[in-house]
């Protein structure tokens, strides 16, 4: 068996720690990258070596084909691993480094020139006789607007070299085009560095369904069966699974053979994506192949028993595949639930900050790629991912069943995470049930969004109230525990009802009185209104707290952010609990989506980032709804709306300045 000795991985976050743990498993050296932002990351520290490759936007550092070629040179490298996003689809960058006597780990630059770029590999489809959607393409935006006028809408703006839903954007009707293509054209260049785009039909409640394929430079290529990716937010996947719940046996056939027709085709020699549409009939179109390993690989993985990257080192390593077509079994069911920083409840709005509890699901059958396991900071230059939770069960039900569990038991705190949202997604009934498209998350949201309040309004509140108190009372085990201190224990700050022992505190904004009757830990008796609860606590370790509540067991997770709140955490569920006798050290403002109260006479940020257009001007009358300024954060770009008529008085921002969260970027008189 053929091997590198080295490989450099040009990517950083839970991806290159994936590529790390496939090399080292072969036995191969790792050389890792980083920018200034990232110092310090997981991937940064994991690698046999780790190197900065400088500070600034994303085209000084992950995008900077000449840094790492020669840093791969430099550190005695015989190959790169791109992994997905940045440079993975750039044909500029696999022959740099070929040109540098290095390998590729991916296709060649010719079949990624092809197949990467969406509108080349569209008219290689045609001569291949695989169904297309109707498409255009054109240089500049007014070609681009002429051409869309041969097109019915909607439309689906893309980004030729990109993928993972960056740089996509879907028309509705003509007047939208305009703003869609320059927005679209800035994420194209801002993430992949190629700013082209072209439009194509937007199939409506069609599933979105993919093949995983593999080829090697022996002439063999294999599909590894199908995974459906429908369920979408921001035209972005969240959920996928495999197999998919939607192909007959015939169709999952005719469309595996459809992709590795394709692969054969142009000579595919390593991981790939050929994806789909299928529509409500179960006719299938070509819509794009991904060059490079997918994000969601994983449920392949778990469903076939293959590791994808390893293979993938292998192949480029000169080896051939190491299973044949009919080797490949598909077995079981897998899902896979991304993790977010953001606000489902506020458009999907990215949730840059500071942790103050993290604590990951365990169990069989559950997988975990990330790039952290502890409380940390998400940072606002890169995507909001946080992480991927994959499960496995016999079947679809089973999965999902696993899902639930282990979502319900993923806890961050201190900032907004789409965790509950996608336990809303998967228990609604439409998903159990299979009735799903690429439109669910948009004719859902709202649906899931008010099944979560509902759901938390009707549970028992005193399982959190009982939890925070009790928690209080537990001596501080643990320095290294930021938001637990000998200084908060309850005894500290007893005041005046020293005497009295009630205590009360606000629950998400509801206010509780708790009579604490006795209390010698790990026992108390507490009452609340006329219900007396025996509470003992079984076990406590960090932020997660067992206790025996009446003889009935709970599970919760409790962080604190000062001396008087705190966020509890359970069954899928966040409570915000405040002692309403204490002065809280800190004053938060909270902003509804806009960043402005309807009132105000101000337009804030509402979230740290770099504002990238302006669409006023001092003096200029503007009306409620219109788009004010684009910030963008996590590489999304981010409308900040007037949320009244008004006159500007004042613009305090310029185009390409970074803005913190809560900061006043324009005056109304």
């Amino acid at each position: 068996m053929k091997i590198f000795d080295k490989i450099l991985i040009a990517n950083r976050g839970e991806i290159a720690i994936r590529i790390n743990r496939a090399a080292k498993n072969l036995g191969i050296l790792t050389v890792g990258i980083f920018s200034e932002a990232d110092a310090g990351s997981l991937h940064t520290l994991i690698t046999d070596e780790s190197y900065s490759i400088g500070k600034g936007d994303l085209g000084e550092t992950y995008l900077n084909i000449n840094k790492i070629v020669k840093l791969a040179l430099k550190t005695g490298c015989q190959a790169i691993h791109p992994g997905y996003g940045f440079l993975a689809e750039n044909p500029n960058f696999v022959k740099a480094t070929e040109k540098a006597g290095l390998t590729f780990i991916g296709p060649s630059a010719k079949v990624m020139a092809l197949m990467g770029n969406k509108i080349k590999a569209r008219d290689f489809i045609k001569e291949v006789n695989i169904p297309l959607v109707g498409g255009a393409v054109g240089k500049t935006t007014n070609s681009l607007i002429k051409a869309a006028q041969q097109i019915p809408y909607p439309l689906l703006l893309k980004a030729a070299g990109g993928g993972g839903g960056k740089g996509m954007r879907v028309v509705m009707e003509e007047k939208e085009l305009l703003n869609a293509l320059e927005s679209t054209q800035r994420e194209a260049s801002s993430y992949f560095g190629d700013g082209t785009i072209y439009i194509e039909q937007y199939l409506e409640d069609s599933r979105h369904i993919e093949i995983q394929v593999m080829g090697d430079h022996f002439g063999n290529v294999v599909h590894l069966f199908e995974r459906e990716c429908s369920i979408q937010r921001r035209y972005q996947k969240i959920i996928e699974e495999s197999p998919s719940p939607t192909l007959t046996p015939e169709l999952r056939q005719k469309m595996g053979a459809a992709a590795v027709r394709i692969g054969k085709k142009i000579g595919y020699n390593n991981a790939g994506t050929i994806e789909f549409l299928v529509d409500k009939e179960l006719n299938f179109y070509f819509l794009e192949m991904n060059t490079r390993i997918q994000v969601e690989h994983p449920v392949t993985e778990m469903t076939t028993g293959l590791d994808l990257v390893r293979e993938q080192i292998l192949v480029s390593a000169g080896n051939p595949l190491s299973f044949t077509q009919k080797e490949i079994q598909q077995s079981g069911h897998a899902i896979e639930a991304r993790i977010y920083a953001e606000d489902p409840a506020n458009g999907f709005l990215p949730s840059p900050g500071f942790m103050t509890c993290y604590s990951e699901p365990e169990g069989t059958n559950i997988r975990i790629d990330s790039s952290i396991g502890k409380i940390t900071e998400i940072k606002s230059f890169f995507d909001p991912m946080i992480s991927k939770l994959i499960v496995f069960g016999e079947d679809r039900e089973q999965a999902t069943q696993k899902l639930d569990q282990a979502l319900s038991t993923y806890i961050i705190h201190g900032i907004k995470t789409n965790i509950s949202y996608l336990l809303g997604l998967i228990r609604n009934k439409d998903f159990v049930k299979n009735r799903i498209s690429t439109t669910y998350c948009d004719q859902k949201t709202p649906q899931v969004l008010d099944q979560i309040i509902a759901a938390k309004k009707q549970m028992d509140k005193h399982i959190p109230l009982l939890s925070y108190l009790t928690h209080m009372f537990i001596p501080g085990e643990r320095s290294d525990f930021p938001t637990r201190s000998d200084e908060l224990n309850i005894w500290s700050f007893m005041g005046y009802w020293r005497t009295r022992m009630k205590v009360p505190v606000k629950i998400d904004n509801k206010d509780i009185v708790v009579t604490i009757i006795k209390s010698s830990y790990p026992r108390f008796l507490c009452k609340i209104g006329n219900k007396r609860y025996e509470v003992d606590v079984e076990k406590s370790s960090g932020e997660c707290i067992t206790l025996l509540i009446n003889q009935q067991k709970y599970r919760t997770w409790i962080s604190s952010c000062g001396t008087s709140r705190s966020c509890v955490s359970y069954s899928g569920h966040q409570f915000e609990l405040t002692r309403s006798d204490l002065l809280s050290e800190e004053i938060e403002y909270h902003l509804p989506e806009g960043g402005a109260l309807e009132d105000s006479d101000v337009l804030s940020s509402p979230m740290p980032g770099k504002v990238i257009k302006i669409n006023a001007k001092r003096g200029e009358k503007i009306t409620k709804g219109s788009i004010v300024l684009v910030i963008e954060a996590m590489k999304m770009e981010n409308n900040l709306v007037a949320h009244k008529d008004a006159k500007i008085e004042k613009i305090s921002v310029s185009v390409g300045e970074m803005v913190e969260a809560g900061v006043s970027l324009v005056y109304f008189e």
